[in-house]
């Protein structure tokens, strides 16, 4: 008789972490972060795992985070033109490797290691060895996201993440948000950055702890301000005091902050994103805050989740 067919989850195989009162699920499509709690309340706003990944929630975005005009960018000299994966507005967004399959390289009860390589390809024809690191503690969830240039010329290359924070309110709308930032880039219809505007005296200032209301953000943050250990924190607090904080590390000198109103009906300001990004949208072209990775050259950096 034959085996019972077991359907596989449209997310792949899944990586369950435990720490503490701390648990995570990461997910072989992508190398994401589908699902993290504590205590049994989520700390992100994920998707079960009957579900595809929609709105980008929890993966990694590589080898360059948000929006690319016209998939367009010159590298030594060079032109190239990469697929438009986000055809409604004429971009290339949030990298190659979303919908890839990741492996798992190390693995222990509160840590997993997902691995990729990413190969030569039009509009991208360099190759690079991806590592992310998930560490799960009894404080949080500490993300570390390693690119090696394996190929045999220099490369362009930018990281983000795209996890949507929770704090256990139906909607932000009622949540308190805080986000440490004195400057926000201005951006056209395509989400293009033109401008950097200080946030001062703006709708966008949230450099103070206040309620998100109804403002609408798709904001890309910048000229962060750190804690005394070099860290930048976004701070979501629901109305009964839950709070949910992310954290990233120097290598990331922008956060984009998303309420999630172009999202489905069912998903719209259910969450917020908050993308920690090694450059801003457009920076292959604009050449802002691309990292240029020799051969043998590795680059890291980390993020992280906690509650209260």
């Amino acid at each position: 008789m034959a085996a019972a067919h077991q359907p596989l989850p449209p997310s792949g195989e899944q990586i369950e972490l435990v720490a503490a009162e701390h648990r995570a699920v990461v997910v072989e499509v992508g190398g994401a972060l589908r699902e993290l709690q504590l205590g049994g309340r989520a700390l992100l706003d994920g998707y079960s795992e009957r579900e595809m990944c929609t709105g980008a929630r929890g993966q990694p975005l590589l080898p360059w985070p948000n929006r690319l005009r016209d998939g367009s960018y010159r590298f030594g000299g060079e032109p190239h033109r990469l697929a438009l994966s986000e055809p409604e507005r004429g971009n290339a967004i949030h990298g190659l490797v979303r919908w890839v399959n990741w492996t798992v390289a190390e693995r222990t009860p509160e840590r997993v290691v997902m691995s990729h390589r990413l190969h030569p390809q039009p509009g991208y024809p360099f190759a690079l060895a991806l590592r992310i690191e998930y560490q799960l503690a009894a404080s949080g969830l500490t993300v570390t996201t390693t690119a090696t240039n394996v190929g045999q010329q220099r490369c362009p290359y930018g990281a983000g993440a795209h996890p949507y924070l929770t704090a256990g309110a139906e909607t932000i709308d009622d949540c308190t948000l805080t986000v440490p930032a004195a400057s926000r880039l201005e951006t056209d219809e395509r989400g293009i950055p033109t401008a950097t505007a200080p946030v001062s005296g703006t709708a966008y200032d949230f450099r103070r702890p206040r309620r998100v209301g109804s403002e609408r953000l798709d904001t890309c943050y910048c000229e962060l301000l750190r804690d005394d250990d070099a860290r930048a924190r976004v701070i979501l607090q629901a109305p009964g005091g839950r709070v949910v904080t992310l954290w990233a590390d120097q290598s990331y000198p922008y956060l984009m902050v998303f309420t999630g109103d172009t999202l489905p009906a069912t998903q719209r300001r259910r969450g917020l994103a908050v993308e920690p990004m090694t450059c801003p949208p457009n920076a292959f072209a604009s050449g802002d805050g691309v990292r240029v990775l020799e051969p043998g050259e590795s680059l890291a950096g980390s993020w992280g989740i906690g509650g209260e």
